[in-house]
């Protein structure tokens, strides 16, 4: 029973060890959660009034952008995956790349076709592992993404919405599958339509019901210009805010992974500690069996030779 006592207490500093480092990591996730968050609610404000500007633009003219207008006969659609660097999230990234599979079926059953970008090496090592095309991809700033990464993703898909479709291997949709961060507890992958724009009609009636009638504009140079402005700084500033949820998002999702895994090894050590007091017990009572039974026929042999 020595070399079970041994094997039980080799275990449990092996999984004390394990203990330390995953409360180490949801400590280290907790922090980053925080500053994530103040990430995303700084960029919030700018990509609002962002998108009530562009979409002013859009319903106060009559101009046919390609941004936004939309094609008679959708062919390609390029959809942009969000995912991360690093794994122990959980099923953070798993979750992001089955929302994208399920877009990207629906898109291929409506007869267009599918053209993958994608940030995170996580998602890009899902897509070469099965040997799917990527048409561009990006690593190494999920963590802790900034606007210019948000502009280096942005700038091929603009070019990719603006060029022609069937000349240029241009796209006519642009959508977006990213991790929204809900609250500490909840994080869910959504798909989004960015380009072309639409606007609700009940939008609309709205700002007419708040305003009284809706507003005119007069665009200087034109409506177009105006568009080919704002555009891409829409496109820029949603995506860094998809960046921005997704990073809170995967924090989230680590340190809540790094939480059961602590409070499983608490649970482990618990069960390995039972069972060497069980197994030292067993050691004792052994030798103390040992002992008596030494001792009953030490005496047995005493009283022999007495004899």
């Amino acid at each position: 029973m020595g070399a079970q006592l041994r094997v039980y207490k080799r275990r449990i500093k092996s999984v004390s060890a394990t203990k330390k480092i995953t409360r180490a990591m949801e400590m280290i996730a907790a922090s980053r959660i925080i500053k994530a968050q103040r990430k995303v609610a700084a960029s919030e404000p700018y990509a609002k009034e962002l998108t009530r500007a562009v979409g002013a633009v859009a319903q106060g003219s009559d101009a046919r952008h390609p941004l936004t207008t939309e094609a008679e006969r959708p062919t390609r659609a390029a959809v942009l995956l969000i995912t991360s660097d690093r794994g122990l999230a959980g099923g953070y990234n798993s979750n992001a790349i089955k929302a994208a599979e399920q877009l990207n079926n629906r898109l291929a059953a409506e007869g267009k076709e599918v053209v993958s970008f994608i940030v995170g090496s996580k998602g890009v090592s899902y897509y070469g592992f099965r040997g799917r095309p990527v048409e561009k991809s990006w690593t190494g700033f999920t963590d802790s993404p900034t606007y210019a990464d948000a502009k280096a993703v942005a700038a091929p898909l603009i070019e990719a919405i603006t060029a022609d479709t069937e000349s240029e291997g241009g796209v006519d949709e642009l959508h977006i599958v990213y991790t929204e961060f809900v609250s500490m507890m909840t994080q869910t992958p959504v798909g989004n339509r960015m380009l072309p724009l639409t606007f609700e009609e009940g939008q609309a009636a709205a700002e007419a019901g708040a305003k009284g009638v809706l507003p005119l504009y007069d665009f200087e140079p034109s409506a177009e210009d105006v568009l080919d402005a704002l555009l891409p700084r829409y496109v820029e500033s949603r995506i860094y805010n998809a960046l921005l949820q997704a990073a809170a998002s995967k924090h989230a999702a680590t340190r809540r992974a790094m939480k059961s895994a602590t409070d499983n090894a608490e649970e482990l050590i618990k069960s390995l500690t039972r069972l060497a007091n069980a197994a030292r017990q067993a050691d004792i009572t052994q030798e103390i069996s040992e002992i008596v039974g030494g001792a009953s026929a030490l005496a047995d042999a005493n009283a022999g030779s007495d004899r």
